[in-house]
């Protein structure tokens, strides 16, 4: 019988419109508005209904490794969250066979005060297991999360390599029928990564199940048989993972040559990208700077920072720049970053491009929005029309055509 059992899942989700007030006197209009609309239209009038999931279906068999894939926004949280028990679905059946242990973030089920100590057995207990074989595995799990010296500290002393590598330890090692990874190994260094890589083959080939969401395509490709492919809360293909990683790459790329544009709208409060540039054009010789200009729309955010991040056709990321807001400078929205192309290698690179804060608060980002080509100077001449997107701004959720 199948482990995972996933038929016409649903989640919804109501986004109630904010507005910004700056007196008390618009606040209180506001709200006298609010109830009389509420009493003209019904409960839910200035709410809007948002589906992260939709018509999800899949079956994963015992012993399988599948990746989720996808871009930000998809659904893989949501439907990791469901299928951890976590939410309950909007619609649609779940059926899981045996239990389930879930990684979706650093320090899940950890209480900072408690000790390393402390924090496995209350995990372990957490994902069911008895004391008995808590004790059974608990030294295997301090040996392999590296903690010795610390395993009596509070946990809210750790780093947060020390947080993931202990939660992986505990969630991996208590022999759980199915396990739920999320891409919370990022964290982690490249040798601990390697650690845990091999240790979800192991547990896979023990004859347990193993779903596990990342950006690392190569990561992805290696570990995975399968793989689901979602986009905007629907399953887009479910099948091998050679086929749904090359369908996954395929979506979303944008030309090399001319311009590209979208049309969106968005609040125009809220912060957003509304303009990424190209300065240098669609292709640079290597060695030559890459300068990428970007304009924040809506209300500028007290400390924003603007993330560049360049991939190449096999997903992974081969350069990130971030450029923190100057407030000595002039409250302009624009920012220019330049990028040196001699790290680079010849070939085609993908644009990514976040707003957030120091905070880690994020606003808006753009995946694969622009793309540009590094030449050898030896054999290609730059190009040098811009190459650039554009947000048109309008009062409403964004909207992608």
């Amino acid at each position: 019988m199948s482990a995972i059992i996933v038929e016409d899942l649903g989640k919804r989700y109501l986004i109630g419109r904010q507005t910004r007030h700056d007196t008390l006197r618009d606040s209180l209009a506001h709200g006298a508005r609010s109830l009389l609309t509420a009493f003209s239209r019904g409960p839910g009038a200035n709410q809007e209904e948002f589906w992260a999931l939709r018509d999800v279906s899949f079956k994963v068999e015992p012993g399988e490794v599948v990746g989720i894939i996808g871009r930000n926004g998809a659904g893989k949280s949501t439907l990791l969250k469901l299928l951890s028990r976590i939410a309950e679905p909007t619609r649609g059946r779940i059926t899981l066979q045996g239990r389930v242990a879930s990684l979706l973030e650093v320090g899940t089920g950890f209480h900072p005060e408690l000790s390393g100590r402390e924090n496995i057995f209350l995990n372990g207990a957490i994902l069911g297991m008895s004391r008995r074989e808590i004790r059974q595995k608990f030294d295997e799990i301090v040996s392999f999360a590296e903690v010795e010296r610390f395993l009596d500290t509070p946990v809210k002393r750790y780093s947060s390599g020390m947080y993931v590598r202990l939660a992986f330890a505990v969630a991996a090692h208590l022999e759980p029928e199915i396990l739920i990874v999320d891409e919370v190994l990022a964290v982690g260094d490249a040798t601990f990564q390697k650690k845990c890589l091999g240790k979800m083959g192991e547990v896979a080939g023990s004859g347990r199940t193993v779903l596990f969401v990342s950006h690392n395509l190569p990561v992805v490709r290696a570990l995975c048989r399968s793989a689901v492919l979602l986009s905007e809360g629907r399953m887009v293909r479910h099948g091998d993972v050679q086929s749904v990683a090359t369908e996954y790459l395929q979506t979303g790329r944008v030309a090399v040559d001319g311009n590209a544009e979208w049309s969106c709208s968005t609040t125009l409060e809220t912060p957003h990208l509304a303009r990424i540039e190209l300065v240098t054009g669609c292709t640079v010789r290597r060695g030559d700077p890459v300068r990428i200009r970007v304009t924040i729309g809506g209300r500028l955010p007290e400390h924003p920072v603007v993330t560049i991040h360049l991939r190449d056709d096999e997903d992974r990321i081969i350069l990130h720049s971030s450029d923190e807001y100057n407030p000595a400078l002039p409250r302009s929205t624009v920012r220019e970053m330049t990028l040196d192309s001699s790290v680079l290698n010849v070939g085609r690179h993908h644009v990514q491009v976040s707003l957030a804060t120091r905070n880690v608060v994020e606003y808006d980002i753009k995946e694969s929005v622009l793309c540009f080509s590094v030449e050898d100077p030896d054999f290609a001449v730059a190009g040098t029309d811009a190459h650039q997107w554009k947000g048109a701004l309008s009062p409403h959720l964004p909207v992608w055509t």
